[in-house]
């Protein structure tokens, strides 16, 4: 669909100093590869009695997709404005929200824009109070959801990095009438007051653990909307391998078009697949600051992480908090614990980021496992231990480390597997690590 411009001369009077695209205010269409989700819309129809409804997962999960249909499905209105970087401009911001209300409400924020055009705009707070009294009126004596009222949708509000913009929701948030439920959309959660909503009963959270396409929806995905033919035990496979990640399958299920060998590729399947690369590097890691991409790299040679740890591979004093930006940014980081002190990657995003680290850090390889190696013998983790030591090819050290602490594995790990993992050490090496403890 071809960009349209709002002009003066259209329905919503703009100034033509600032033309608005339509087309930001358009639901995106219906893609043929929907899968229903009623499990899904009975989750957001059950906050239609409360403020807002926060759809947060990374990118490819299906939150605009699942939106949709629910909103298809509603006998309600609903307003919607997919935001972008530019809409970081309050003024801006505010231009675009009330274009997308009049869509449902032609006069609606009329005051407001005027005050916004003015050449003297007055603070933002008398615009957003001005605003939120038309509101008022057009919808103040109509029922509460889920008989009236309507759905105000942010989407893509991971662009937005304004703190006056954010400050701008938050009011919003406060002083809507109780016909209105805001719905964002976003691939990270935004500053907003989430915990005080959450603690009042009054938000909807839909995440990446509740996005995550079930066996059931993985079947009806991959055989009947991509037309394959897979067995339960291909579709278990790949449901496991892309942990029901929704972009994954699909990327999967479009490199099995026309292939004889499924289920060989199925067993080959990771996250060196050249779409899953090409998805994840362009959406993801290229998305992220220098120093977001690196500690990413850096740290994909773990299997769990933790922020000590962190910092040992990257000389950094805050990987914890990286960690729990990581986490609040949906980057594809899955917490091990209640406390949140240990995470992993999405297997198929860690394929991807050693890849990149391969590429981009190759001289780095052997000294992150090494350093890695050290932390956890310092911390009393040999098996791990010795398994980042072989990884860098650190055969003394991982001779040291096996016989000194045979007994130990003796009894809590599985000493053949060890043995054989040590096949790889030379002999003088594990002569030599011998003669040292002797």
């Amino acid at each position: 669909m071809p960009e349209v411009l709002l002009t003066p001369d259209s329905s919503m009077g703009v100034s033509p100093k600032d033309p608005l695209l339509a087309t930001k205010l358009y639901i995106p269409p219906v893609r043929p590869e929907l899968v229903s989700r009623p499990r899904l819309i009975e989750r957001l129809n059950a906050g239609l009695y409360r403020k807002m409804t926060l759809v947060s997962a990374p990118a490819g999960f299906g939150k605009t997709t699942l939106v949709g249909e629910w909103l298809r499905r509603a006998d309600r209105p609903f307003a919607w404005l997919s935001l972008d970087e530019g809409d970081n401009d309050p003024a801006r911001f505010l231009s675009y929200l009330i274009a997308a209300l009049q869509t449902i409400q032609a006069d609606v924020g009329q005051v407001a824009r005027t005050m916004l055009q003015s050449p003297q705009p007055p603070p933002m707070e008398s615009v957003l109070t001005m605003l939120i009294n038309e509101i008022a009126t057009a919808w103040g004596d109509a029922p509460l959801l889920p008989k009236a009222g309507f759905a105000l949708v942010l989407d893509d509000y991971q662009l937005i990095s304004a703190q006056s913009v954010h400050n701008a929701v938050t009011f919003l948030l406060d002083h809507l009438p109780p016909q209105v439920l805001l719905v964002i959309l976003t691939r990270a959660d935004p500053p907003l007051p989430l915990a005080r909503l959450r603690v009042r009963n009054q938000l909807t959270e839909i995440r990446a653990d509740h996005l995550r396409f079930t066996p059931d929806e993985a079947t009806v995905f991959l055989n009947q909307v991509m037309g394959l033919e897979l067995s339960a035990e291909d579709i278990a496979a790949l449901e496991t391998r892309t942990e029901g990640w929704v972009a994954g399958l699909q990327l999967a299920a479009l490199s099995m078009q026309g292939r004889e060998d499924v289920s060989d590729f199925i067993t080959a399947f990771t996250g060196s697949h050249h779409y899953i690369v090409d998805y994840l590097v362009e959406e993801v890691l290229n998305r992220q600051p220098k120093s977001v991409r690196e500690f990413m790299l850096k740290t994909s040679i773990l299997e769990r992480l933790t922020g000590a740890l962190c910092n040992a591979l990257t000389g950094r004093t805050d990987g914890q908090a990286m960690l729990e930006l990581l986490a609040q940014s949906n980057l594809f980081l899955i917490p091990l614990d209640n406390e949140r002190c240990w995470y992993r990657y999405h297997h198929l995003f860690n394929d991807v980021l050693q890849k990149q680290l391969q590429s981009n850090f190759a001289n780095d390889f052997a000294q992150l496992h090494r350093q890695a190696a050290e932390w956890y013998e310092k911390n009393h983790l040999t098996r791990l231990a010795l398994d980042h030591a072989l990884s860098a090819n650190e055969f003394a050290l991982a001779s040291q480390l096996f016989y000194k602490y045979w007994m130990e594995w003796i009894t809590l790990y599985n000493l053949p597997a060890n043995l054989k993992s040590l096949q790889q050490i030379p002999g003088s090496v594990t002569r030599a690590a011998l003669h040292g403890l002797a």
